[in-house]
């Protein structure tokens, strides 16, 4: 396929501009993202091609996503690497009539990452990863949304960036199992001072939004602390958050997770090599996991307590007593 490719312009939060034709991506495999190679020996990326019927209108989602990720650089933050957004004559029927439309084909182009989303290891039986590496990949998401929460707006006049979409597939894993968040077509920056906005177009996954965003379009850091605890207690248990249409906000999984996971006995029932340490890091992921997602926003951590905890600080609000 050739396309028109912006390059990646310096870190800004400005919308790139500049466009010129130059790269080729040959498709490897069917997947998604796809995967695909830079000419000249620039190696393996991952292809993301915007779906004509995707539930936000394709420029905003375009334009998004590109404006924030180029301005992110972190190691537990997905690479751009390149883009292209280009229209193309299509031949389509339209009250009886074939006519020639403008139809805009985007693609993303991100650092490929071999091991692929995270929901494609997190519910295999037996596990095909062991708690040492979910905990790593708790840290590092954890890390990643400390970035974008807290460090992004460090000496700027630039508030949070919020993602608004952290679920499962949208964590990427390097061949070390480092992860990478992904999939900021539903981001929303904030201004210095701001810390909340609403929407009427509430969108994301059922069983990862937060009962303010989903009931009033209420938007903060707080939408993202809410969908990273279900993470962490995905990924800490295993099992699948499966959300149905009367629990949106996946209350029936967060009950299960409290009445199966509260006692260190059947902590170990579920991992039975843990030694001192590991337990004492499973339990911390639960109780982080349960108080992300409280109903009432304000008694969530913030993503600096929630690092701390895991660095193994003393922080009230996630008090284990």
């Amino acid at each position: 396929m050739e396309a028109p490719i912006a390059d990646p312009q310096p870190p800004s939060l400005s919308a790139p501009s500049s466009v010129h034709p130059g790269l080729q991506l040959v498709p490897l495999k069917c997947c998604s993202p796809i995967q695909g190679v830079l000419p000249g020996g620039g190696g393996m990326i991952a292809v993301k091609r915007l779906a004509e019927n995707a539930p936000v209108p394709f420029g905003i989602t375009f334009e998004t996503e590109v404006t924030n990720l180029m301005a992110l650089k972190h190691e537990n933050i997905v690479e751009l690497v390149h883009y292209c957004h280009e229209a193309q004559k299509k031949v389509v029927q339209h009250n009886g009539r074939y006519v020639i439309v403008d139809v805009i084909e985007s693609c993303l182009c991100y650092k490929y990452l071999p091991n692929g989303s995270l929901d494609k290891h997190l519910y295999d039986t037996p596990s095909m990863i062991n708690w040492d590496t979910r905990f790593k990949i708790i840290k590092g998401i954890c890390q990643g949304l400390h970035f974008l929460h807290k460090d992004l707006n460090l000496d700027t006049e630039r508030g949070p960036l919020i993602h608004m979409n952290l679920v499962p597939n949208s964590i990427w894993l390097d061949d070390n199992w480092v992860p990478k968040i992904a999939d900021f077509g539903l981001s929303r920056l904030f201004g210095k001072e701001q810390t909340r906005m609403y929407t009427v177009n509430v969108k994301g996954y059922n069983g990862y939004m937060a009962p303010e965003y989903l009931y009033r379009g209420e938007i903060s850091t707080m939408s993202d602390i809410y969908s990273l605890g279900m993470l962490i207690l995905e990924i800490t248990t295993g099992e699948k958050n499966c959300a149905v249409s009367e629990d949106r906000s996946a209350r029936k999984f967060v009950d299960n997770v409290h009445q199966n996971l509260k006692t260190d006995e059947q902590i170990i029932h579920k991992y039975p090599s843990l030694g001192p340490n590991g337990l004492q890091q499973v339990r911390a992921c639960i109780v982080i996991g349960l108080k992300c997602v409280e109903v009432d926003r304000s008694k969530r951590p913030t993503i600096v307590d929630i690092v701390d905890k895991l660095n193994g600080k003393r922080v009230p609000i996630l008090d284990l007593a």
